[in-house]
């Protein structure tokens, strides 16, 4: 049983780039404050890779936005990923060409607003959610903010390591992919990836993800977010 009980409808937003840990540290962070996981880049993920599938352009946002309206209804958002049609397709959607997908379908803000909705009314009983624009787009008035961050090569290895028995990539392939989804993701006009004003910047290029969620458990605990359990 986790030590930490989370205030009644605790919201906290992690942000940070690609192979920043995002995703491993919100998970152990959940299991020590009993909160549900909201991972956003999962949905954009589902709208890339269906895209692709029903070979529809992903440089044609009117055509994209449309395409997420009529998915909507299939999608159903929880605490253990990504249902569509009822069927949990999660672990599909964690390939590197799911993520470069949504890369390219995340910078389109006709396709971000018909999203943000769903994102914002799964979040009011509380959640963790983790992405590129939570704290300064989806969440902005969460009480806990992280931005998470680390050296490109350390993001890459971490990256690497994760593909390299999926895929024939080598080290200097991710990097460069990793600079490429960066740039993409800072500059791209609506809701780039930046860190909030009221943020707290953790760099996790020598830090353990263990290290991490103490630190953030402390800056929980110091603003009296979290109490321990009784």
């Amino acid at each position: 049983m986790s030590e930490w009980h989370a205030i009644e409808g605790l919201t906290i937003a992690i942000d940070g780039p690609s192979g920043s840990g995002k995703g491993t540290v919100a998970k152990m962070l959940a299991e020590e404050t009993g909160l549900p996981v909201l991972d956003t880049g999962l949905l954009y993920r589902l709208i890339g890779s269906m895209a692709r599938e029903q070979r529809i352009p992903l440089e044609s946002e009117s055509t994209l936005a449309e395409f997420v309206g009529d998915l909507l209804g299939l999608i159903e958002w929880t605490v253990d990923g990504i249902y569509f049609n009822g069927k949990n397709i999660t672990n599909t959607l964690r390939s590197e060409q799911a993520g470069e997908a949504a890369s390219k379908v995340a910078t389109m803000s006709l396709v971000r607003k018909k999203l943000i909705g769903l994102q914002r009314q799964l979040a009011r009983n509380g959640c963790i959610m983790d992405g590129r624009d939570i704290g300064t787009v989806v969440l902005p008035n969460a009480p806990a903010k992280f931005f998470l961050t680390a050296s490109v090569r350390e993001r890459a290895r971490r990256r690497w390591s994760q593909l390299k028995n999926e895929s024939g990539s080598n080290l200097g392939e991710v990097v460069a992919e990793l600079k490429m989804r960066d740039q993409r993701d800072t500059e791209r006009q609506h809701a780039p990836l930046k860190q909030a004003a009221d943020a707290i910047v953790i760099d996790s290029t020598t830090m353990r993800a263990d290290e991490v969620v103490d630190r953030m458990l402390g800056v929980l605990e110091r603003r009296k977010l979290i109490k321990t359990s009784v």
